[in-house]
């Protein structure tokens, strides 16, 4: 079900975009009206006279500091990798033109309300001067940035585009082959470890009796910078600001703050479709008649060798979506909406919100389709909102799963009113939590119920870092920020609550004494029964229990964060697991651990620190880790095991040693007082430049958990100031 052609062959050569006399004229002018100072971190703290103003300047800044992600930011979200990464992204570009269609954004930018279009206006010219004043500077494939360009990405998550269970590879056996028949099997999940943290303390728990805000994202290393951005038009927002974004996408301003969590809300869908015929004859059935399936033409470039080529496919779409899979023989559809102005306009007006009133409001717009919202003010409210967007159905139906395409009974009944959400607002116990778990548990015994909401509202199980957050937050009465912090940081390993036990009695229980495995683990198991489950860089039983339990059989789902219904959830499969393993299923992976730790280290009795590494070498997208050069012990570990400072290692070729590349990113704790009180971290530095010393300035803070105050007001920026100047000097 594919037609592909090569219809051109183009020389590999860039040619830089020439600007305007007018142009530059005008950049000049905004240049002017905009202050930019860095502080003693390297932290862009942009001044405009106008929101426009700010934007510019910010956008002059994020390419200052990382062009590079800027730039591939947007070649992505443009279904164009494929031009500089070759044939191995072609089906992704695929994927991405088959949900984003640049067409759309167009036709949005077009119809914007004027006041939006003098934003995205300001966010292209900003990059543009960039580029003009720094000719050095070789773009991999964008010479010039366009207007509409936010528009394809509305949302500044990590995880912002939604289409079922449907991958690339789906795509891929769909259009790729037309002779392929594919058997779908259901995915095994391995380390799924994206995700989130966010808490919000009312003063009714705080010693000071303002309400406080903990930001805790979990995304790939530099995904997102810190970054100030202020106005004269009641814009002040600080905080993190996903590369080649125009808003503070995670953090505050001086009357509230908003975190953002990875939720399983279901905002998609799949259709099985009836399809029949070949060619520009192809109709599918929908309410017993024949349909005509839409038929689309994409063409996308890829560099082969020192050519770029052409190959054109024609895809399909129904009136649910594009038809994006084949499983089983079985054509799929999806719906969905993953870029719409609203969620712009959201993701924008939410950094000029007031306080919860005004917070709400901005919700009405119901823009966010990824993510679920922990938010505190100055007045002492604090609330939370499992997801925004959410389309009405009908409940009789899975939607989790495949649904039929060919009924009517299965279409979207409109959107839930946000009102309609689950959400919880200033909950008795004084505190909120959610880490990418079930929102039923995010305020403990005054969490919403369950039996309240349809399924498809709030799909979410348990995870292990949920059950550690409502530990540490229920058994504190008065929380300052270096408490909000020191929780946060937390590094029990809940998850080995269950599994340690298990392996220990496996060990007592299912093998002889005599036995040559018995004598072999009698050592690691001592120290494995004796551990109190928290992790530190002295942690034999950390490397023990982390490096054994990967080796667990995927399929048990251990590591499964998000879940759809009817699915056991991360907690429930792992003590369904723990107590039914035989002993040989758990002893002989740890058998196979101390082998290995022996073989590459000369002992079993390796401390957590001296294999967990953070590393920050070079500034490739593709991080580079050397076991020659420098890096520095980190005592957490991965977030699938309960820990709530995030951090996902592994080894990397030609490495022994684990290194670091995701988890805990932008960190910062805000108490909203009369004045607004904050403390950040953020992963290495924020800059991207190797030969900058706010490149790695926050490098050893970060593995210690070392946090630095926020410069919030212009009079401590000032204070220390690095640099101030503006674009363009």
């Amino acid at each position: 079900m594919r037609i592909l052609l090569l219809l051109f062959v183009l020389p590999l050569q860039m040619f830089a975009q020439s600007f305007t006399a007018p142009e530059i004229s005008r950049w000049k002018q905004q240049a002017a009206a905009v202050t930019i100072i860095r502080d003693n971190w390297g932290i862009p703290h942009v001044y405009g006279k106008t929101d426009a103003d700010a934007v510019f300047g910010l956008m002059y800044a994020q390419c200052e500091d990382d062009f590079k992600r800027v730039e591939m930011n947007y070649i992505e979200k443009l279904g164009r990798k494929a031009e500089v990464a070759g044939e191995s992204e072609l089906y992704n570009d695929l994927y991405l033109r088959l949900v984003i269609d640049s067409a759309e954004a167009v036709t949005d930018y077009n119809k914007a309300p004027q006041w939006l279009k003098t934003l995205l206006q300001a966010y292209a010219d900003g990059i543009n001067y960039y580029l003009y004043t720094h000719p050095n500077v070789k773009p991999a494939l964008l010479t010039r940035f366009k207007p509409w360009y936010q528009l394809l990405w509305t949302d500044g998550s990590i995880g912002a585009i939604s289409t079922g269970d449907i991958t690339a590879e789906d795509v891929k056996n769909l259009y790729g082959n037309t002779n392929a028949t594919v058997v779908y099997h259901l995915k095994e999940f391995t380390d799924n470890s994206s995700g989130s943290n966010g808490f919000a303390i009312a003063p009714s728990k705080t010693e000071n009796g303002n309400s406080i805000l903990y930001i805790n994202p979990h995304v790939t290393f530099y995904f997102r910078p810190e970054v100030h951005m202020v106005s004269e038009q009641g814009l002040n927002a600080y905080g993190a600001v996903t590369w080649g974004q125009f808003f503070v996408y995670q953090g505050f301003n001086e009357y509230c703050g908003w975190m953002h969590t990875s939720a399983n809300v279901d905002v998609s869908d799949m259709y099985a479709e009836n399809i029949s015929g070949r060619g520009s004859s192809m109709t599918y059935l929908y309410e017993n008649k024949q349909r005509p399936v839409k038929q689309k033409k994409i063409n996308i470039k890829v560099k082969q060798g020192n050519e770029i080529i052409t190959k054109t496919f024609t895809t399909y779409s129904t009136h649910h979506g594009p038809v994006m899979a084949k499983r089983n023989g079985q054509y799929i559809s999806v719906r969905s909406s993953n870029r719409m102005m609203n969620g712009l306009i959201q993701s924008w007006q939410r950094t000029k919100a007031k306080g919860l009133d005004d917070y709400k409001k901005v919700m009405a717009l119901r823009g966010n389709t990824s993510n679920s919202t922990v938010f505190a003010d100055t007045k002492g409210n604090i609330a939370y909102w499992h997801g925004n967007y959410v389309p009405k159905r009908d409940t009789k139906f899975n939607w989790g799963k495949v649904v039929d395409g060919t009924t009517t009974a299965t279409e979207w009944l409109g959107l839930h009113d946000a009102t309609e959400t689950v959400q919880m607002i200033n909950p008795s116990t004084g505190w909120i939590q959610n880490c990418n778990s079930t929102p039923y548990t995010v305020s403990g015994e005054a969490s919403p119920k369950k039996k309240d909401y349809p399924v498809y509202m709030a799909p979410d199980g348990e995870n292990f870092r949920g059950i550690n957050a409502a530990r540490v937050l229920s058994k504190e009465n008065k929380f300052t920020i270096d408490k909000t912090i020191a929780a946060g940081y937390d590094t029990y390993l809940s998850a080995f609550e269950v599994l340690i036990p298990a392996l220990v009695k496996a060990y007592e229980t299912g093998v002889q004494p005599g036995d040559s495995l018995h004598r072999s683990l009698a050592a690691p198991i001592a120290v494995l029964k004796n551990w109190n489950y928290y992790s530190s860089n002295h942690s034999i039983a950390t490397t023990l229990a982390v490096e054994w339990a990967q080796r667990l059989n995927s399929s048990i789902s251990i590591r499964r964060i998000y879940i759809e219904d009817g699915d056991d959830d991360q907690v429930t499969a792992t003590k369904r697991f723990a107590a039914a393993a035989t002993p040989l299923q758990l002893l002989a992976p740890l058998n196979e651990t101390v082998k290995q730790l022996k073989e590459q280290f000369g002992t079993w009795e390796i401390p957590w620190g001296d294999i967990n590494r953070y590393q920050r070498i070079s500034n490739n997208l593709n991080q580079q880790f050397d076991d020659n050069k420098i890096s520095y012990p980190v005592p957490f570990a991965s977030a699938i095991w309960g820990m709530l400072p995030s951090y996902t290692s592994r080894t990397f070729p030609g490495t022994k040693k684990r290194y670091g590349f995701h988890g805990n990113s932008f960190i910062c704790a805000v108490e909203f007082g009369d004045k607004i009180k904050a403390k950040s971290l953020l992963a290495g530095g924020n800059s991207g430049d190797p030969n900058n010393k706010h490149f790695t300035d926050q490098l050893e803070m970060y593995t210690k958990g070392q946090f630095k105050d926020v410069l919030f007001y212009k009079e401590d920026v000032l204070k220390h100031a690095e640099r101030i100047y503006k674009p363009g000097e």
